[in-house]
């Protein structure tokens, strides 16, 4: 690949960061604010660290408005973590120990079949080979009884996305928001608990974020590992143990990049243009490129993609993903499980280069179209 040639990051995950927050944190790499020490170095119970949390935590509340009544922890374990986490702090809650669980993708269905470990799983959906669609709520069969109700708002693999917070009647709805949190408005108050990833859309692999309604916390089984329970992490600030104090410190940055830009609503803007301009190019290419989804559930933040007919599609895939790379646009290649493209729009992708990509895929179509 040229030097010359400016890389535009498509990841699905770890994924693209502001350029703005790794310039400043590599400003401060070697002294973190006249320390003398790098943030790596800060011990986690030190006055620096502490204030480094304590605003990660204050300017998270201030995107999401997050009330009062809702604790928020940064934890280890990735967003897969908390498929054991979740029922091992909430499925006794109610006696009978069961959950549903909306299963759309394969996020959702590996969080399914973890937590059928510590409970009863009813999935709400009928199983499916194809996850393209959100069936409508009318055909859902939810059990009013259940500790909680469970979904993943945007499927990374599938590309499918809610574009709504399902109607639970009471029941917690616990949300794996990995891969869209910060990227649209959410009603915090209609969840019983949030989780997501860092590594996709709000900072770097290495913490989990945990937001969780007060009266859920404090049901945990006991053979919940500690550092999982969740009574144990908000009695210590989650400070139980060491936590990823770095990544930590790189979340509290993107939060402060996303103020400056405009906050959620800004990035909200930014995901309906950036996902617009490529979902009209796939509607307008005659059939050279193609979505599998409903259109009522694509995803703003990752877009799956076919090219051409059944006969040649893996020979103009590869060509795509050869051709691309060249021209500085990486990890563009879809999921092994899927195979295809994927392009993956993160509040840290700019709109201009969602544009530099869309007009790669034109110039691609014009000379590869039989």
């Amino acid at each position: 690949m040229p030097s010359a040639t400016k890389i535009i990051n498509f990841s699905p995950g770890p994924a693209k960061l502001p350029e703005e927050v790794l310039e400043h944190a590599q400003k401060e790499m070697l002294n973190y604010k006249n320390t003398g020490i790098s943030v790596m170095e800060l011990s986690h119970r030190s006055s620096d660290f502490l204030k480094i949390i304590d605003q990660a935590e204050k300017d998270l509340r201030d995107l999401l408005h997050i009330p009062d009544n809702y604790k928020v922890l940064f934890l280890q374990g990735g967003g897969t973590g908390q498929f054991s986490a979740v029922p091992l702090n909430l499925i006794k809650r109610k006696e009978g120990g069961a959950a549903d669980y909306i299963v759309t993708g394969s996020r959702s269905a590996k969080a399914a079949k973890e937590a059928e470990k510590f409970g009863k799983i009813h999935r709400v959906l009928p199983k499916t080979d194809k996850n393209t669609v959100i069936p409508d709520q009318s055909q859902w069969k939810l059990n009013p009884d259940a500790s909680f109700v469970y979904y993943c708002a945007n499927e990374t693999i599938h590309g499918v996305e809610f574009q709504f917070v399902p109607e639970t009647h009471g029941v917690p709805l616990v949300c794996d928001m990995s891969s869209n949190i910060l990227s649209r408005h959410a009603d915090v108050s209609k969840f019983g608990a949030i989780f997501a990833g860092a590594q996709k859309n709000i900072g770097c692999a290495g913490v989990t974020l945990v937001i969780i309604r007060e009266d859920l916390i404090g049901h945990a089984m006991p053979m919940c590992p500690v550092i999982f329970d969740y009574k144990t992490q908000v009695g210590n600030n989650s400070l139980y143990n060491t936590p990823p104090t770095y990544s930590i410190y790189i979340m509290g940055l993107v939060f402060q990049w996303i103020r400056k830009q405009g906050g959620v609503e800004k990035m909200e803007d930014n995901a309906v243009a950036k996902s617009t301009a490529v979902y009209d190019l796939i509607d307008q290419s005659n059939g050279f490129f193609s979505c599998p989804l409903d259109t009522k559930c694509r995803s703003r933040m990752n877009v799956p993609i076919r090219i051409g007919s059944a006969e040649g599609v893996e020979t103009l895939e590869k060509k795509f993903i050869e051709e691309a790379t060249e021209n500085g646009l990486v990890s563009l290649k879809g999921h092994r499980s899927v195979g295809g493209l994927r392009v993956s729009l993160y509040n840290a992708v700019k709109v201009d280069e969602t544009l530099v990509l869309v007009n790669f895929m034109k110039k691609f179509q014009q000379e590869h179209q039989s």
